[in-house]
């Protein structure tokens, strides 16, 4: 990863802040841009920056403290707020409502924000989110070469692989460059089903991220994006983020009938939260997942911890 500070992913996530917001965080880029996880906004509190083990704000006075003064600090006001959500979507909100709907927007580079206000219901639905009140920055990382590790413990990947692990574990940035190497040194044919745009960060159809010679969906809903990629790709390997709704496991049902392997992530800490998953351990059984991995936690992101198979995992 490119550690100059013109070139950071840093510098790049905190270009949709206000100027006097950037301007703060780039006097103490030295300390912060390859630690950072996330950057959160809410009204009138102050602005935190979250990294492994600690969180950060800005004083009044400009300087970085890890505890919450009763002196002046750093406010988000709800102008800056409602410049930081317009600039997220290019200031086209209208176009970016999908994603809105669903709590987040990603930006070029593959940052994923999440915002959270009021929701507009029609019909029992969310069909807007107004009053924005706080954002939510996650960096988006990418380490090349960061499963090569892991890729080797787990040998034969043809029986399809789970990753698990809590928010901000590094699943997405294993499975991103997991993605990359089986699409290069493996030589397979790989439909990257990036949902969110975290995976490859396009933008303008350019990839921003390295992801190979992936075949990428991008922005798909993933359930569709794996039907079409089984009728028109021909994939030998399909890699998802984050699966768990009905229709992910009926179309990871289908895929695997078809003969494709898959590897996959989901939001579980340890075993016991991964067994309430009903529709992931009928996956297990059916032989979606021939190993399941557990990630450490945010403090350790893209940390391996346990490598185990997934028919013992669910017999133990």
């Amino acid at each position: 990863m490119n550690n100059s500070v013109s070139n950071s992913r840093f510098i790049q996530a905190i270009r949709c802040l206000p100027s006097n917001l950037s301007k703060l965080l780039l006097l103490h880029s030295h300390e912060l841009e390859d630690r950072v996880q996330e950057i959160r906004l809410r009204v009138n509190r102050p602005l935190c920056i979250v990294c492994p083990g600690v969180v950060y704000y800005i004083t009044g006075s400009g300087g970085l403290t890890s505890t919450l003064l009763d002196s002046p600090m750093l406010t988000v006001s709800r102008p800056e707020i409602a410049d930081v959500f317009h600039n997220i979507c290019n200031y086209s909100v209208y176009s970016r409502q999908n994603e809105i709907i669903n709590g987040f927007v990603t930006m070029n580079g593959g940052h994923r924000v999440g915002v959270c206000g009021t929701a507009v219901i029609n019909d029992g639905k969310i069909t807007n989110i107004r009053d924005i009140s706080s954002i939510n920055i996650r960096i988006s990382r990418e380490y090349k070469g960061c499963s090569e590790g892991l890729l080797k413990n787990i040998g034969n990947i043809n029986g399809g692989v789970l990753v698990c692990g809590a928010p901000c574990s590094g699943k997405t940035t294993v499975l991103r460059d997991m993605a990359r190497i089986i699409s290069t040194s493996y030589s397979k044919n790989v439909a990257l089903i990036d949902e969110r745009g975290e995976f490859a960060g396009t933008s303008f159809g350019v990839f921003q991220n390295d992801i190979g010679l992936c075949d990428v969906y991008d922005c798909y809903i993933k359930s569709e994006a794996m039907n079409q990629a089984l009728r028109s790709m021909a994939p030998d390997v399909m890699v998802c983020d984050e699966i768990g709704s009905t229709e992910d496991i009926e179309a990871i049902e289908r895929a695997i009938n078809s003969g494709v392997t898959l590897i996959a992530s989901v939001h579980s800490v340890n075993e016991q939260e991964l067994r309430r998953k009903e529709g992931v351990c009928r996956l297990i059984r059916l032989g979606a997942f021939s190993k399941v991995v557990f990630l450490s936690d945010k403090n350790k992101p893209g940390m391996a911890v346990r490598i185990c198979n997934g028919g013992e995992l669910l017999a133990s």
